[in-house]
C-alpha cells in the first residue's frame, strides 16, 4: 500500500475511534444546588405574583427554569421540615419530628450516596440538623455569607452538590438592612390578619430579609457562571415552612406547608416553564438521587419528580401529606391535599392554633391580641385563640385558597370528606404514624411568648 493511502488510512481509523469514544463516554454528572429560605410562604415573591416584593433574582431564576405551583412541605416546622428534606422521609419516620431535635445518625441520607459517588458535598449558613449529620459532608460551616467562597474553594475535578440554607426570613428582624426598604404600602395582608399598620410594618420588614436572601441568590449564579458550570448545575429553591405570622408557621394550612419551588437547569430544563402537578419536599431527596443516576434506595419515603422536568404536565402523585408535632408549644394534627381539596385532623382540640414563640412576641400577635381584648377581630382573624378547635377541617382550595370555609360535616362534601380521611388513614398505618403516650408540655407562655420557668436556665 502507498504510503500516502496507509496514512490516510489511519487517520480515517484515529476518527472513527474518536467519534465512538466520545458517543459512547459517560454523560458529565450534573452538579447541586439546594438553596433553603428560612420561614418564606409561597407567595411572598415576584415570580408566583406578589406585586411589590423585591425579588428580582428569584423571578430571574424562574423565567430560566421551572416554577412548580403546588409544591408541599411535609412539615411546617423547621428542623423537622429540614430532617425530612434530607432524608426523603416524613418526620416522624425521621427521629427529628420535633424542634430542635438532631436527626440521629442512623438516618440515611441523600447527600452521603452522593458523597460515596465522587460527589464533593457542602452546607454553609444554617444548620439545624444536628451533629450526626455534619460527617455526611466534605464541608460544614455555619457561617452567614459564605456561599460564594464555598463555591469557589471546591475541589474542581469533581462534581459537587451544595446545602445553602438562609436564616432570612426567620424572626427576629432589623431596619434597613436593604437598600430600599419595604414600606407599609408595599404590603399585602391576608384576610386573617387585621390590617393595621403594626401588621402592615411586621410584614415590611419580613420582606426586606426576603429581598436579602434574593441578593445570595443572584451572587451565587453569577459565580456558577463565572466558573462556567451554570449550564449543567441544578439549582432548586424552596422554603422549609411558611411566614412567622399567626395562621401560617406551624399549620397546616396552605400558608404553612405551600412552598416556592424553582428548579433550574439550563442543560436540561425548559425556560419559562410551569408544573401545576403535586410535588412534596419528601420528594427531593429520591429526584436528586435519580438526576445524578443513582439508585434511590427502600428508606426514601418520597417519589422523583424527574419526569415532570421534561414534561410538567405530568403527575407524579395524586395527594401530599403533612404533620405538625411539637414546636414551642404541644401539638400534634395531620393532613392531606389533593389537587383540589385539603383535609386536617387535630387531635388536640383542647389547645389553641398558637404561632410559635416568636411569633407570639411579633408587633403583630400583640395587636391581635388587643383587637381580641376589644371584640374588634372578625371570625377569620380569630382561629389561633380558638379553644376548642375543631377536629376536623375540610376545605376547597380552589375556591377558597385562604381555607376559612371549613366544610367538614357538609353533607355535599361527605363523600370527600371520606375518600380523604381513608387515605390518611392509610398513609399513618403505611409509615407507621403514632399518637404519642404522652404530651410533651409548652415550652413558653401562649400569651406573651416568653419561657416559662420550669425550662429557664439556672
Amino acid at each position: 500500500m502507498p504510503l500516502k493511502c496507509f496514512l490516510l488510512t489511519v487517520l480515517v481509523f484515529m476518527g472513527l475511534k474518536g467519534e465512538v469514544s466520545a458517543q459512547t463516554q459517560p454523560t458529565e454528572k450534573p452538579n447541586f444546588i439546594v438553596f433553603i429560605a428560612d420561614d418564606m410562604a409561597w407567595d411572598d415573591c415576584g415570580a408566583y405574583g406578589h406585586p411589590k416584593i423585591q425579588t428580582p433574582n428569584l423571578n430571574q431564576l424562574a423565567k430560566d427554569g421551572m416554577k412548580f405551583n403546588h409544591a408541599y412541605l411535609t412539615c411546617s416546622s423547621c428542623s423537622p421540615s429540614r430532617a425530612s428534606i434530607i432524608t426523603g422521609r416524613y418526620p416522624h419516620s425521621t427521629g427529628a419530628h420535633q424542634l430542635h431535635l438532631p436527626l440521629p445518625a442512623s438516618q440515611l441520607t441523600f447527600v452521603e450516596k452522593l458523597n460515596a459517588a465522587g460527589y464533593y458535598t457542602a452546607s454553609a449558613g444554617k444548620w439545624h440538623l444536628g451533629t450526626p449529620t455534619e460527617s455526611k459532608f466534605d464541608l460544614v460551616t455555619t457561617k452567614m455569607n459564605e456561599w460564594v467562597s464555598t463555591l469557589k474553594q471546591r475541589p474542581k475535578e469533581k462534581p459537587f452538590f451544595m446545602w445553602f440554607a438562609f436564616t432570612d426570613p426567620h424572626r427576629p428582624y432589623q431596619r434597613n438592612i436593604i437598600d430600599r426598604p419595604h414600606t407599609n404600602e408595599d404590603v399585602v395582608v391576608p384576610p386573617y390578619l387585621p390590617d393595621t399598620p403594626e401588621v402592615r410594618g411586621d410584614l415590611a420588614l419580613y420582606y426586606d430579609e426576603i429581598a436579602r436572601l434574593d441578593g445570595v441568590v443572584g451572587n451565587v449564579r453569577k459565580e456558577l457562571n463565572a466558573q462556567k458550570v451554570a449550564s449543567n448545575t441544578v439549582i432548586i429553591f424552596l422554603s422549609d415552612n411558611g411566614r412567622p405570622f399567626p395562621r401560617c408557621k406551624t399549620t397546616m394550612y396552605d400558608s404553612g406547608i405551600r412552598t416556592p419551588w424553582i428548579v433550574a437547569w439550563p442543560a436540561e430544563v425548559k425556560a419559562g416553564s410551569v408544573s401545576d402537578s403535586l410535588i412534596s419536599s419528601v420528594d427531593l431527596a429520591p429526584t436528586v438521587l435519580d438526576l445524578a443516576g443513582l439508585p434511590v434506595g427502600e428508606t426514601f419515603q418520597g417519589k422523583s419528580f424527574r419526569k415532570l422536568l421534561k414534561n410538567p404536565k405530568a403527575t407524579t402523585r395524586g395527594l401530599i401529606f403533612a404533620e405538625h408535632n411539637w414546636h414551642d408549644f404541644e401539638d400534634f394534627g395531620r393532613a392531606v391535599r389533593s389537587p383540589r381539596y385539603k383535609y386536617i385532623r387535630n387531635f388536640y382540640t383542647d389547645i389553641p392554633g398558637t404561632p410559635p414563640a416568636d411569633a407570639v412576641r411579633s408587633d403583630t400577635y400583640v395587636k391581635m391580641l388587643e383587637l381580641r381584648d376589644a371584640g374588634k377581630l372578625t371570625e377569620d382573624q380569630q382561629s389561633c385563640f380558638q379553644i376548642p378547635r375543631q377536629e376536623v377541617e375540610l376545605y376547597d382550595v380552589q375556591t377558597d385558597p385562604h381555607e376559612l370555609h371549613n366544610l367538614a360535616g357538609n353533607p355535599e362534601y361527605a363523600e370527600v370528606q371520606q375518600e380523604l380521611r381513608t387515605a390518611l388513614d392509610q398513609w399513618q398505618e403505611e409509615t407507621h404514624d403514632r399518637l404519642p403516650r404522652t404530651r410533651r408540655p409548652d415550652e413558653f407562655d401562649r400569651e406573651t411568648g416568653q419561657q416559662l420557668p420550669a425550662f429557664r436556665k439556672k
